[in-house]
Order: structure tokens, then C-alpha cells, then sequence
């Protein structure tokens, strides 16, 4: 069966689509003014039931289902009506049947058959019908510029190709304003909506000012238009399979990945999309979980932005208790180590007994290295830090601040620096219970949590101020960011 997102596409892509076929067909739908109410006829299934689904961003959802008595009948209806969008059927096995355009009518009937390959006939329903008027016009255009687009791979004659690139334009002029005359003839369709919050502006040729080409233009005159005619606060945008997309490219290839870059744009979005009742917390969602553990280190900036000025203003209600508690506890967890700030003070047991501060290491740079010696990859992880701190790092002056998580097994730790031999400047410290108990005691913040250590091994490189450059990171980026931190003093 079609696809109307595929068809979308392609209709902006010079397409080439299948022909929907509609006829009419008795409806026995009483017309109410509220609600939905969509009767459907699909053959051959009988005595079961069938299920109406939707776009939930870059998934899928279920929204109604109807029993099909033994004529193949029933009806999808609700005393509330859906937000429009692109539906699909689906059959008893949960396989998608097709696709079907849900406007503000949502009262019309559907006649289809599984078995054949002919589109549903829908009446009843004026977006399914102008979406069929505009496929028929957009499939004999883009046959057409398929056609010429054929002729022309096969052309060695300049003028003929020529010629031919001109009907090319020609007709894909022709496409372009098939889809204007929708936006401008019924700006109230859904249709029209779709083709709006889809499009994606063309990029302009390169302007010369003052004799010198603007090279940069294209890329600020496509992001300045980008979301023209998009609104965020519409929840229809939900309910399409292009708009998440559209969205993730924009902030993969138009905006800057330094965190302050995308906050800005973070919050002009969710700002403007509050008053959506299903997409203001779906995207709220969709951001607090990119950021929560970002691609690139120090985004988690972007994470904090959106607990400080929604969820602790009033946004948890959105959430589960569950959910709730993970995010503030997170939140919590990474205020204390941003980029560039002090990391928290460390001030913890040797393996001989004595207290050892981290601030008091005096270093141009600090490795610190929260592990734990019965942990799989640490034991990958921590000979080769070994290794290059022999080979380079002990020769620049950094200091290691080793930290076990698992006090418990100090015998474990011991044997194992010394079965691989770890050079003996190694800090080896951890947290007796003593220590921790009395940190409860005093309600203040355990080492845990104040360098977000979720995971083992987790790494920071501070300077010799004891700010922080750089957490999460491999160990040789974090000797390339050493090298570039050197390079740039010298």
C-alpha cells in the first residue's frame, strides 16, 4: 500500500508516485459536529479487530481500534477528535495496511480491500480528496522529468542537452507551483500544512559583495528560513514522520555544537512550542534526552539549562516520581563539574593511611581517574594510562589522582598495580567508611556526585588551577587536548 510520507518526499524530489484511485460509496456515517467517526470497510478480515495508528515524532503509536463484524465493517470513533496528521491501518497482525490524511472532517468512510494493491477509496474526508487531485497532477509531472531526466544521461549532443535541461526546469517549475497553488488556494488544508512544515529552503548561489563572494550566505539564508511557516506549538507537526527529521538535521548542520549555541536555540523552540499540548513535552522530552548524556563532552550544559528554567520551574509534572528523581538527581550531579569550573575538592586515603587533597598536587596538569580494580574495562583501561603516563605524561609534570569507587576491595587494588607494575607516583586513594558516613551525616555531597561518577573508568583533566578541561573523554584525546593546551601557551 502508498505511503504518504514517501509520496511527500518524493513530490518535493521531482517525483515519481503511484496513481490513487477513488470512487464513490454509499457511507452509513451520521455526521456529528464533534468527535471522530471514521467508518471502514477491509476486506477480507472479518470478525476481529483492526487498529487506527499515527506518526509519534520518529515512532509509531497506536490511537483507536474497531471490531470488523461479518461484512467486513466497523468504525473507528471517539467522542473526541484526533490531532491531525498522517494515520495509517493496521491489521490484526499489526502490519500497516495504508495511510490516510485526518483532517478537521473526521467523519468520512474507507473501503478497502488487503488483498488488492488498488488504494482505499475514501469519501467524506476534502483533505483526502485534494491530496488525490494533487498526486494526480504531481504524477504526470513527475513522470515527465523522470522521463527527460533519462534522455538527458543518454545525450552527447551540448544543444539537445540543453534543450532538454530547459523542459526539466520547465516542468519542475510546473511541481514547484502545483504546490504553491495548494498553499495559497487552501492555506486551511492539512494538505497545505504538510507541504509547509516539510519543505526545506533551496540553497541560493553565492552572492559577490564588493567584489568578493559571500561564501557564507547560502548556509545563513537557508538556516534563516528553515522554519518558515512552523509553528512549534502545532501539534499536527507531531503527528508526521518528517518533522523530528527535519528537526535533528537543523541542529546537526545549522547549529554550532558549543553548548551556549544550542541552548539558544533550544529555548526559542521550547519557548514557542508551550502552549502545544502534545509536542511542547514531547520535544521538552526529546531535548533532556540528547542532553542528559550528550554526543559531545560539555553539552551537558545544554541538560542543566533545561532543569534550571523548566523543570525546576514547574515542568516535573510532566513526569513520573521515577523520572522526576533521575533528573534532579542528575541535574545535581553534573552542576559541580561544568567545563571550566573548580573541580570539587578531593581530599581522601591513601593506600598508606594519610589523607591526600587534591588541591594540594601541584601540577600544569591533573588526571583524575575514578575506577574500580574488579571492573572489566578498568582493567583495560588503567595499564594503558600507566603506560602513557611513563612514556609522556611524567616527563610533562601530570599528577594522577586515582579514585577507587569500591573501598571495599583495596587487597584487589593493591595486587592489581602491582602485578602490572604501575609507576610508584600513582595517588592511590578511596573513601573509608568513617569518611562517607560522617559526609551523610553532614548532608554534603559525596565524591559520587559531585563529579558525576555513574560509570567506571570516568576520567577529568584539570589544569594547574584544578579547573576543569575536559571529563569523559579516551585517553588519547586526552593527551591531544594536553598537547594543544601546551602548544598554545608556547
Amino acid at each position: 500500500m502508498k505511503n504518504l510520507f514517501l509520496i511527500f518526499c518524493n513530490i518535493l524530489c521531482l517525483p515519481v508516485i503511484l496513481l490513487c484511485q477513488q470512487k464513490k460509496v454509499t457511507t452509513t456515517n451520521t455526521v456529528h459536529s464533534t468527535g471522530h467517526n471514521i467508518h471502514i470497510q477491509l476486506k477480507p478480515y472479518k470478525n476481529t479487530t483492526i487498529y487506527l495508528g499515527t506518526y509519534y515524532g520518529k515512532g509509531k503509536t497506536l490511537a483507536d481500534s474497531a471490531f470488523l463484524n461479518s461484512n467486513s465493517e466497523g468504525a473507528f470513533k471517539g467522542t473526541k477528535p484526533l490531532t491531525e496528521g498522517i494515520y495509517f491501518v493496521v491489521s490484526p497482525q499489526y502490519t500497516i495496511q495504508f495511510e490516510v490524511l485526518v483532517g478537521k472532517k473526521q467523519h468520512f468512510s474507507i473501503v478497502a480491500d488487503s488483498a488488492n494493491k488498488l488504494q482505499p477509496v475514501i469519501t467524506g474526508s476534502p483533505d483526502n480528496t485534494l491530496f488525490l487531485q494533487y498526486t494526480q497532477e504531481s504524477y504526470k509531472l513527475g513522470s515527465d522529468i523522470d522521463a527527460l531526466q533519462k534522455q538527458l544521461a543518454q545525450q552527447h549532443n551540448h544543444a539537445d542537452s540543453v534543450k532538454i535541461e530547459n523542459e526539466i526546469k520547465t516542468a519542475s517549475q510546473k511541481l514547484h507551483q502545483a504546490r504553491e497553488n495548494i498553499i495559497h488556494q487552501h492555506p486551511q488544508s492539512l494538505l497545505a500544512f504538510l507541504l509547509q512544515a516539510m519543505q526545506r529552503p533551496e540553497i541560493p548561489a553565492i552572492p559577490v559583495v564588493n567584489g568578493k563572494p559571500d561564501s557564507l550566505y547560502p548556509f545563513r539564508y537557508v538556516k534563516e528560513h528553515y522554519w518558515d511557516d512552523v509553528l512549534f506549538n502545532d501539534d499536527r507537526l507531531l503527528h508526521t514522520p518528517f518533522f523530528e527529521p527535519k528537526l535533528d538535521d537543523y541542529f546537526k548542520y545549522y547549529v554550532s555544537p558549543e553548548p551556549d549555541s544550542i541552548i539558544s536555540e533550544v529555548n526559542y523552540i521550547l519557548l514557542s512550542a508551550r502552549t502545544g499540548k502534545e509536542i511542547y513535552p514531547y520535544l521538552l522530552t526529546k531535548f533532556t534526552n540528547k542532553y542528559l548524556n550528550p554526543e559531545f563532552m560539555g553539552q551537558d550544559k545544554v541538560f542543566l539549562f533545561l532543569y534550571e528554567n523548566f523543570y525546576a520551574k514547574g515542568d516535573t509534572v510532566i513526569l513520573n516520581a521515577e523520572s522526576k528523581k533521575m533528573i534532579t538527581d542528575r541535574a545535581y550531579s553534573m552542576m559541580a563539574n561544568q567545563i571550566g569550573a573548580a573541580a570539587p575538592e578531593l581530599n581522601l586515603t591513601d593506600t598508606s593511611g594519610k589523607n591526600i587533597s587534591l588541591y594540594s598536587l601541584k601540577a600544569p596538569f591533573t588526571v583524575v581517574v575514578f575506577w574500580d580494580p574488579t571492573c572489566g574495562h578498568c582493567k583495560e583501561e588503567l595499564p594503558r594510562i600507566d603506560s602513557i603516563y611513563k612514556a609522556k605524561w611524567k616527563a610533562m609534570g601530570v599528577k594522577l589522582y586515582s579514585v577507587n569507587v569500591n573501598e571495599a576491595r583495596m587487597d584487589d587494588l593493591k595486587k592489581f598495580v602491582n602485578d602490572h607494575h604501575f609507576s610508584p607516583d600513582w595517588i592511590l586513594t578511596y573513601q573509608t567508611k568513617a569518611a562517607r558516613q560522617a559526609e551523610q551525616n553532614a548532608n554534603e555531597p559525596n565524591y559520587r556526585q559531585l563529579y558525576d561518577v555513574f560509570k567506571t573508568p570516568t576520567l577529568y583533566l584539570l589544569d594547574a588551577d584544578k579547573h576543569i578541561i575536559a571529563k569523559q573523554l579516551t585517553i588519547e584525546q586526552i593527551d591531544n587536548l594536553m598537547q594543544v593546551k601546551r602548544n598554545s601557551k608556547q
